[in-house]
């Protein structure tokens, strides 16, 4: 058997499988925004539908036809369970498309979590539209608020070793003129090591 012309991954599905399994995450992605999964899942059906939404902004009838055909047509469900009366296809034609009218491509984004499915303690990310105002919620690498931290107390510790030494320069030379030098003076570690 050729090895040529195989691209993507098995996932280990049968084709028929992995065809529905990818349809079904797409067609979840359109209706909520955004998805659970694992990273190949993931990366397996942000292509598919990057070419979905690009089909669908043009907004033709044989696009519709073809991201029907594609994607097939699931109606779409309220928290109750009731169906709404809309469909996938319509949402995506009239409510996502329209929002990417003017980005040429790159509709989706991969976050990945910090998180691990209980069962097999596989990774888990977030697939979600770009249409989704939520940004990133992951903090700030540690050691750059460490780095940042340190830098600041570095400041704060300098500043106030020059205005001390602002304050006290101007006595030393009155001190010096009237008394005796600063140099026959012992110091305060001279005299406690006495």
């Amino acid at each position: 058997m050729s090895s040529h012309m195989i691209r993507g991954r098995q996932l280990s599905r049968d084709t028929e499988h992995r065809i529905a399994l990818r349809r079904n995450l797409v067609q979840s992605l359109f209706e909520h925004g955004k998805i659970r999964t694992t990273p190949a899942k993931a990366k397996e059906v942000k292509g598919f539908a990057e070419k979905l939404i690009t089909l669908a902004r043009t907004g033709t009838l044989a696009n519709r036809r073809r991201v029907i055909a594609l994607m097939r047509d699931r109606r779409l469900v309220d928290e109750d369970q009731e169906f709404t009366g809309q469909k996938v296809v319509q949402k995506l034609f009239n409510d996502i498309a329209p929002q990417f009218n003017d980005r040429p491509g790159g509709y989706t984004r991969i976050i990945k979590l910090a998180e691990h499915r209980i069962g097999d303690g596989g990774d888990i990310v977030l697939l979600q539209l770009l249409t989704e105002k939520s940004a990133p919620k992951g903090t700030a690498r540690k050691s750059a608020g460490l780095r940042r931290k340190r830098n600041e107390r570095r400041h704060q510790f300098a500043t106030r070793i020059l205005k001390e030494s602002k304050k006290t320069s101007p006595e030393k030379p009155e001190a010096a003129k009237g008394e005796q030098p600063a140099e026959s003076a012992p110091s305060e570690g001279e005299k406690t090591a006495e």
